[in-house]
């Protein structure tokens, strides 16, 4: 093939791409019929936007990062905790978790450049594990961090976490979204924190609090726990999402307290191997073991265990009722339901409950309360 049979090729080529571009696109784009619109929405749907580099989303999100030390009462003078904060407002509020400040005496928030400041304790939720703190500081000092959209995560999505790791300020680790919606059991808490984001990104202690960013540099999460033997991290972080922050953070620096709605049950969650082991006529749910006294679930009626059995020397409280629905939500498991609830339901709303009672459907009505201080 010569020179000229190439140049002609690529000519061809482009006359091609033209009549493409003349009968396929333009038609999407007249005929009302919504195709280009729909192509732009799975364009956004899967995140194919401008990304920033690490070294860039660095550079621009290290000075919304703060490292937050504090001693707590009964240390002694030389006792410090150190974890890590986002700067949220150009007010001095800045959002840590509350593991980070409870039983604070004083707390010192120190920037990026070195300044550092005394801070006061605005909110605080533990049932969140989220804390706000204000400092008075210069106006120049405050870089806030924007909050991004953990609904739109997908496992796989590239992510980052800035903080202090064992007081190493400006730290940074990155890494992908591993799952979401996981549910977490806080030490000392006795209710769990639904719709937890889990992630492989390096954390270590001194990171709790920091923002764990999408490559945006918008904060999707709060670094908040790992899971480890050692108390190092070992490949698996979780992190509070930021539209759980967007909710209560405001609430806490308006009320200084986050009421969380609640149901008043205990129980476990139904699968087939369990549904099989002890005999239940549903294979997915929440079944209902105990109803605390004078709850939502009290007033409403909903039954717990009637009976016990035992299988291999294991007890098992059966008889209760079983949650299979929330409004327009099916309930598969436990997380389905408390992620609803704190994602789309507050204190005082009004909820309906689909159940199998003594293998009938059935539902039932209930006004949510606030969750009590501790579980009963």
């Amino acid at each position: 093939m010569d020179k000229t049979t190439v140049i002609l090729g690529g000519v061809y080529g482009v006359i091609v791409l033209i009549m493409i571009s003349v009968f396929v696109l333009e038609p999407m784009k007249m005929d009302g019929t919504g195709q280009f619109q729909i192509f732009s929405n799975n364009l956004e749907k899967f995140n194919l936007g401008p990304k920033l580099s690490l070294a860039d989303l660095f550079a621009k999100s290290d000075d919304g990062v703060v490292q937050v030390v504090v001693r707590k009462t009964g240390d002694n003078a030389t006792d410090r905790s150190i974890g890590s904060g986002i700067v949220y407002d150009s007010f001095g509020n800045i959002i840590t978790n509350n593991h980070v400040v409870e039983n604070y005496q004083k707390i010192r928030v120190i920037f990026h450049d070195g300044k550092s400041y005394d801070a006061r304790v605005v909110g605080t939720d533990p049932f969140a594990d989220l804390a706000v703190i204000k400092v008075d500081s210069a106006f120049q000092e405050l870089h806030p961090l924007q909050l991004g959209d953990s609904s739109k995560l997908r496992i796989g999505d590239q992510v980052v976490a800035i903080g202090s790791p064992f007081g190493l300020t400006g730290s940074m680790t990155s890494g992908i979204i591993s799952q979401v919606g996981r549910l977490l059991n806080p030490p000392n808490i006795s209710f769990s924190i639904p719709n937890v984001i889990q992630t492989d990104t390096a954390i270590n202690p001194g990171n709790s609090g920091g923002p764990l960013l999408d490559m945006n540099g918008d904060v999707i999460g709060i670094n908040t726990a790992i899971q480890s033997d050692t108390g190092e991290f070992s490949g698996i972080g979780f992190s509070i999402p930021s539209n759980t922050m967007k909710k209560i953070v405001p609430v806490l620096i308006r009320d200084g307290h986050y009421k969380h709605p609640w149901l008043g049950v205990s129980g476990v969650s139904v699968d087939p191997d369990f549904a099989g082991l002890v005999g239940l006529g549903v294979k997915h749910g929440f079944l209902i073991q105990n109803v605390v006294p004078d709850s939502p679930a009290s007033k409403a009626g909903l039954q717990g265990y009637k009976e016990t059995k035992t299988i291999d020397g294991i007890q098992y409280k059966i008889g209760g009722d079983i949650i299979v629905g929330i409004d327009s939500i099916e309930v598969n498991k436990l997380e389905d339901m408390l992620n609803y609830l704190q994602d789309s339901k507050s204190v005082g709303d009004k909820i309906n409950l689909k159940i199998i009672r003594d293998g009938k459907p059935t539902t039932s009505d209930l006004v949510l309360q606030e969750r009590p201080n501790q579980a009963q």
